[in-house]
């Protein structure tokens, strides 16, 4: 991650993804999507970075293969 690495908010990683809400933490469970980062009590994001990995290669991201460490709230259940 670049220190000028910016968060996502949902809203705009569902508009470059082209995922829905329940999509895109269904893959999250799976392993097959970024994880979210905790930026709040009440909000998480995700790295740019790791929205640009998945959307050049989406049938290749595992999140196992993701350099970040996991964040403590994974919604996988892992």
């Amino acid at each position: 991650m670049s220190s000028s690495d910016k968060i996502l908010r949902l809203k705009t990683v569902q508009d470059r993804t082209g995922l829905s809400r329940s999509t895109i933490y269904r893959k999250i469970a799976e392993g097959t999507f970024p994880a979210q980062l905790k930026i709040s009590v009440h909000g998480a994001g995700w790295h740019q970075s790791a929205i640009d990995q998945w959307v050049a290669d989406p049938a290749g991201y595992r999140a196992d293969n993701d350099n970040r460490p996991a964040p403590g709230g994974n919604h996988g259940g892992r």
